[in-house]
């Protein structure tokens, strides 16, 4: 799951070019703030502090870069440049309070300030009641390139607040001309006719929604709708229909639990200041999805202004900071993250993933352990486990993990071919082909057609020169599910050069490698396939790649280094004679 987001390609290319735009100080054609003489006379000229900041900004470290520009803003109070980068920074890093001050001091600048600290202005006033004063800062919106689109959403909500539900809907009208905006447009329909109690007209809006695409927050939100209105069936089939493609959530299952026991839920947006909340998310959800990352981690931390306690919005903020590096505050966001058993499930398993990121792997093992301890009838986390100690080429520990989950499978079920195929690297990273085997084929039965069984099966009967056939044939099918994955069409071009159809292979092999340009395995492939077709130069060059690719793979390397040495003997009947 990990983030909400818009659907259409049309949508995703606009957002994209929007996210310059989004916070206007955040622009690189901005120019960076002059310190004034008074400054400099001081001795301890901002500069330095500013460029320190800048790169620190650059690089991603958003705290280094906040402490450096704060403290040269200290020194230089009315740069308004200096002022929005640091406001910027501080609401980045989740400094809310400090945020706001800076908010404020830029809103009585004569250049108005950012339009992201605008919003959070509004923000600040919706949570806190003062509409009036909310619906006076609108009218102050800076008319930058966002105005056009936040501005209804601050403005509709607004409106939802002074209690004029049908101004309210008008004003989001423009919307529907801007692509990106047209499914958060279409959710905050639903949202404002639904705390109306408009039940007719929410449920149209939600099933237009719904058309769009189903993620795991509109899927708890209509199903919390229809819950209230009444419509049981409909949220249970709902639920079970997403727990279906997505069997491990336990957020859905606490959904049905809930439902099981016949408790009624509150609303998730009880009011216009949730609703605003749940329409910044939705935005930051999406700006994430295209990788406007840092857009999304500002306008996040608006909506978690105006709902703290919204899961998936911390969730975001955390999965943001992960991919961004920041891995201590990613951390302590997923620890941060409150609810019920299955939501902090969820942010558990991302603690886990931080955790091996910062070379943990004993407290994330104990977390995984502990977990698992809790939920005996579950086998995710024992599946992470094995996984974490499989990928450390900890493979006793990881055989281990995995028969334990197995242990817990009553009868089969098609999601567990994971399991099954974790298991079968596992034994076939031991040296145990039968074992390997005898896995893959169990989770063949489960999966029939899953692409990457088919290849994993099939190239280990090419590789050993058995099966052959029936190995290229399960390898095609792979291909054909999946024709841009370059390990699939490598393992291809590897049938190929086995059977002899070595000008197939080169072919094949050639597109693995433009698919797929880092690998040592198809960059060695290609060697052999060069090699076999006469084009030594080229082969050793394949090679070459090979050796200095493989710095982690040692049998790989060694075999790359001894080719390059002495060549190699090739038996290809089909295509031509043995060579050397």
């Amino acid at each position: 799951m990990r983030v909400l987001g818009l659907r259409s390609p049309v949508a995703a290319m606009n957002l994209v070019m929007l996210a310059l735009a989004l916070t206007g100080a955040a622009s690189a054609q901005q120019s960076p703030p002059s310190p004034s003489a008074k400054v400099q006379k001081t001795g301890s000229s901002p500069i330095a502090q500013y460029l320190t900041g800048r790169i620190a900004q650059n690089a991603g470290a958003w705290d280094v870069a906040s402490a450096n520009l704060g403290a040269a803003l200290k020194q230089d109070p009315d740069n308004p440049a200096l002022l929005r980068r640091t406001f910027l920074l501080s609401l980045g890093e989740g400094r809310q309070q400090e945020a706001l001050t800076l908010a404020r001091r830029q809103a009585v600048q004569e250049q108005g300030g950012s339009f992201v600290a605008h919003a959070l202005l509004v923000a600040d006033d919706l949570r806190a009641g003062r509409t009036a004063d909310a619906a006076a800062r609108i009218a102050k919106l800076p008319a930058d390139g966002m105005a056009p689109y936040i501005g209804p959403l601050l403005s509709s909500w607004i409106a939802v607040a002074e209690g004029d539900y049908d101004r309210a809907i008008k004003i989001l009208d423009p919307l529907n001309a801007h692509e990106g905006f047209k499914s958060i447009r279409i959710q905050q329909l639903a949202l404002i006719e639904d705390l109306r109690g408009n039940r007719d007209a929410a449920f149209q809006y939600y099933s237009d929604a719904a058309k769009q695409g189903m993620p795991l927050r509109l899927v708890l939100l209509i199903g919390n709708f229809q819950e209230r209105s009444g419509a049981t069936d409909a949220a249970r089939r709902l639920y079970r229909q997403y727990l279906d493609a997505n069997p491990d959530n336990m957020v859905v299952e606490d959904s049905l639990a809930r439902m099981d026991k016949g408790s009624v839920p509150a609303p998730l947006v009880g009011n216009a200041a949730a609703g605003l909340g749940e329409a910044l998310f939705q935005l930051a959800s999406a700006l994430h999805q295209e990788g406007a990352a840092e857009m999304a981690l500002l306008y996040d931390r608006v909506a978690l202004h105006l709902t703290p306690e919204q899961p998936l919005a911390r969730l975001l903020v955390g999965d943001i900071l992960s991919n961004r590096d920041r891995d201590e505050t990613a951390l302590a966001e997923f620890r941060a993250v409150t609810g019920g058993a299955g939501i902090l499930w969820m942010a558990r398993m991302r603690q886990v993933d931080v955790l091996r990121q910062l070379d943990r792997d004993d407290e994330a093992a104990a977390l995984l352990q502990k977990m698992a301890a809790e939920r005996p009838a579950r086998t995710d986390a024992l599946l992470r486990l094995g996984d974490m100690h499989r990928l450390a080429k900890r493979q006793d520990q990881a055989l281990a993990a995995y028969d334990q989950a197995l242990a817990r499978v009553k009868e089969d079920r098609p999601r567990d071919w994971m399991l099954h195929y974790a298991r079968a690297m596992t034994l076939d990273a031991k040296g145990d082909w039968a074992g390997t085997e005898a896995a893959l084929k169990k989770a063949l039965t489960l999966q029939p057609d899953q692409p990457s069984l088919l290849n994993y099966l099939g190239y280990s009967y090419i590789d050993r020169g058995v099966n052959l056939d029936q190995g290229t044939a399960m390898i095609e099918k792979a291909v054909a599910q999946r024709p841009h994955d370059g390990f699939f069409t490598d393992s291809l071009g590897w049938a190929m050069f086995k059977l002899g159809k070595v000008e197939k292979a080169v072919e094949l092999l050639e597109k693995a490698l433009e698919l797929e340009p880092g690998d040592p395995s198809i960059n060695d492939h290609l060697g052999d396939a060069y090699w076999a077709v006469g084009r030594r130069d080229e082969a050793r060059f394949q090679w070459s790649r090979a050796a200095i690719q493989a710095e982690k793979d040692d049998g790989l390397r060694r075999a790359a280094e001894a080719k390059l040495k002495n060549g190699m003997v090739t038996t290809v009947k089909a295509e031509g004679t043995t060579t050397r």
